[in-house]
């Protein structure tokens, strides 16, 4: 279940793919230094909210990963861009963290906590999460505002564990409102294989989605026609690889089994 061809563009997932906390995981690094050298674009997507694309960015350099910020596309950008076509304008009730809210005030959206003002609650991974954040959400969606969110993971891997991330978030607003999230714009969602696409500029089949999450790598490149290989070294592990109705299209162990190919 390893690849036997190079693709012409590696979408990687950062969290638990490339680095987990403030190191790159084994062989991510030469592995993604050699595709560039093979001419490969390499380009990276994160559904995690709590950076902004110049931190992302300032991190992969730090890392020993020179990269562009146009290369970089996280579900804050996605959101903004989705807001910008849904709700240009809009008031909103962000249940998120800092870097989140301004990206949204640098694109021109208002962040209020009267809930009678709120056009739409947006639900992210927030580590600041407290009961006035959820009942501005209940009273704001109750009077008619519509409910979006960045992403849908359960938790973020880090060095020892994880930390829960936005799906519980969503799931108390659902709960006390009895009101279902509208969309969630980072992975799987078609939102974000169309913003990365965009970049790209390249058909999908030409291009590879690699993440350690079946149910959002995985199934975005899958449902986008791009080929996805699943990496073991994050959230997922072999044994629920098997027991998922998810199948990548490869299984790897570690990021350089994608130049499997190019070192037989």
């Amino acid at each position: 279940m390893t690849p036997n061809t190079l693709y012409d563009a590696y979408i990687f997932d950062l969290d638990g793919t490339v680095y987990l906390g403030e190191a790159l995981l084994p062989t991510a690094g030469e592995t993604i230094t050699q595709l560039r050298e093979l001419g490969k674009r390499t380009v990276f997507l994160s559904n995690n909210p709590t950076k902004t694309r110049e931190e992302y960015t300032a991190k992969l350099n730090r890392l020993g990963l020179p990269t562009a910020e146009s290369d970089v596309i996280n579900s804050s950008l996605v959101m903004v861009h989705f807001l910008q076509q849904h709700l240009p304008g809009a008031k909103l009730h962000v249940c998120g963290e800092q870097s989140l809210i301004n990206e949204l005030e640098r694109a021109g959206f208002t962040i209020t906590d009267q809930a009678d003002e709120v056009d739409a609650v947006i639900a992210s991974f927030d580590r600041t999460f407290v009961y006035h954040k959820l009942q501005v959400a209940f009273d704001a969606i109750r009077a008619g505002a519509r409910f979006f969110a960045t992403n849908g993971d359960r938790y973020c891997p880090v060095p020892g564990g994880g930390e829960p991330d936005a799906a519980s978030i969503i799931a108390a607003i659902e709960a006390c409102t009895a009101t279902e999230v509208e969309a969630i714009v980072g992975k799987p969602s078609s939102f974000m294989a169309e913003a990365i696409l965009n970049v790209l500029q390249l058909p999908p089949e030409r291009c590879i989605m690699i993440g350690d999450r079946l149910e959002t790598d995985v199934l975005m490149g899958l449902n986008a026609g791009m080929a996805a290989a699943l990496t073991l070294t994050g959230a997922t592990t072999a044994e629920a690889a098997a027991q998922s109705e998810i199948k990548p299209t490869f299984q790897i162990h570690e990021l350089n089994d994608l130049l499997i190919t190019n070192n037989q």
